[in-house]
């Protein structure tokens, strides 16, 4: 056997064993376990907390605001709840005042303009510091949650010891390509496998960006480490969920996750765009995956064998396939190495399809070459550039037309829709609501009346 061969072969053994040994533990753990939530109609509304919801946008496309604060404005919470739309100093500010406009009546909602882009991370900080809710729901702008995501994560953070809690994310474009049903599947399997494994022990170790919940008494204790992270001297200014999210495990509080809290988001639906995603997410994850690293031996020994399986297995991958590519090109069939990467694939994505109750999961075996081709070369990529903080995905939409949103949830139980069709996107479900304006928070921080 020739030196190239036993690398591939003795690299590829190893990712085998340790994404097995991963992979069921993962899945046994994943199991759902239903606990029991008080009901609203057994308590007093009035001593529910108060719910801050923060939406921070940057050149947003105006039909996907709208369905974003249309969301939003439909939540079913019966206790205080407040919007606060921080306009990051966008491009399109004047393609997006319509939809602020639309909300002008609604005391619930206020609208924030920042003089100028200052990223999403002091985007939120900017109205938590103005906010006064007992929790903090973030919500990403292209982002619709189900109506009652509020009342279900509330119900979850009624535990004390718990600083924060995600729902589970869809992708709301799943249909318009190969690629967003393949990421909407990779969304399912990081949500109902590796989320929901990981709040077994209280410990979720990124809270996603699109639909995260944070206990206010909590957050204060480590906004100022929030705010002013840095990275080998330089701020790093992407990432805020997953460090966020460590942050709160540093404090000693559980971080959890919560499969019933439906929030669908809007997906990369072209592949360079998807790379870039990936690509800055790599970064984030290798940042604060060292950040963390010292959190793990207070934590259940899962969490170490997830951080392996996570961080060492993907390199694991990695040689065996550039010894196997190495051995192709000497005209030797790497038979071993490529009939073992196919078993672990069919064999994931069948139990995927099992526990789902969906087929569709099995292809997702499409998604191993797209891996081992493009997203393992861009996470060596990442590893050598950490200091890079570039977002690369800025763009702005030039869209006006605030008439409707192709976006929906849908309930991924019964399959039907959560929001009525014949409803126009901006009006507000519920009657006796008071025509108080909402306030317009403008870039001098003075508060005036919307018109």
């Amino acid at each position: 056997m020739t030196l190239l061969a036993t690398i591939s072969t003795a690299a590829v053994a190893s990712y085998a064993l340790l994404s097995s040994v991963h992979k069921s533990a993962q899945a046994l753990y994943a199991l759902r376990t239903d606990a029991s939530l008080t009901s609203y109609d057994l308590v007093d509304t009035a001593a529910l907390p108060s719910v801050d919801v923060i939406v921070p946008c940057f050149n947003e496309d105006p039909r996907t605001l709208a369905a974003c604060l249309k969301s939003l404005a439909s939540q079913d919470y019966p206790g205080r709840l407040q919007v606060y739309v921080v306009d990051d100093g966008s491009a399109n500010v004047a393609a997006v005042a319509p939809v602020h406009g639309s909300y002008a009546y609604d005391p619930r909602f206020t609208v924030i303009l920042l003089p100028s882009n200052v990223g999403k991370r002091k985007a939120q900080i900017a109205a938590i510091r103005r906010s006064f809710g007992d929790l903090v729901l973030n919500v990403d702008s292209d982002t619709e949650i189900a109506s009652d995501v509020v009342s279900k994560l509330v119900r979850k953070m009624q535990d004390p010891a718990v600083g924060a809690a995600m729902g589970q994310l869809v992708a709301s474009n799943r249909n318009d390509s190969w690629l967003t049903r393949l990421i909407d599947m990779e969304y399912w399997l990081a949500c109902n496998e590796e989320r929901a494994a990981q709040t077994r022990f209280g410990a979720v170790m990124c809270c996603c960006g699109p639909c995260a919940m944070y206990r206010r008494s909590a957050l204060l204790l480590v906004l100022d480490q929030y705010e002013t992270q840095f990275f080998r001297g330089k701020p790093s200014d992407f990432g805020e969920d997953r460090h966020l999210t460590i942050l709160m495990l540093k404090a000693g509080f559980r971080t959890e996750y919560v499969p019933d809290a439906i929030a669908a988001t809007v997906v990369p639906d072209r592949l360079l765009p998807y790379l870039r995603q990936q690509l800055r997410w790599a970064r984030s994850t290798y940042r604060d995956t060292l950040l963390g690293l010292h959190l793990l031996p207070g934590l259940d020994r899962y969490l170490t064998l997830d951080v392996l399986g996570q961080n060492l297995g993907p390199l694991l991958l990695a040689i065996s396939s550039i010894a196997a590519l190495a051995l192709a090109l000497t005209g030797t069939v790497p038979w071993w190495t490529g009939l073992t990467i196919v078993a672990m694939t069919m064999i994931r994505c069948s139990v995927a399809a099992l526990r789902a109750g969906e087929l569709r999961f099995i292809g997702f075996s499409l998604h191993t070459p797209i891996n081992i081709f493009l997203l393992l070369p861009m996470k060596v990529y990442a590893l050598c550039t950490l200091s890079n903080s570039d977002w690369l995905s800025r763009k702005v939409a030039q869209s006006s037309d605030v008439d409707g949103s192709n976006a929906s949830i849908e309930d991924v139980t019964t399959g039907s829709s959560l929001h009525q069709a014949s409803e126009t996107p901006g009006s507000i479900r519920g009657a006796g609501l008071s025509r108080a304006p909402s306030q317009l928070i403008a870039s001098d921080g003075i508060a005036a009346e919307a018109d």
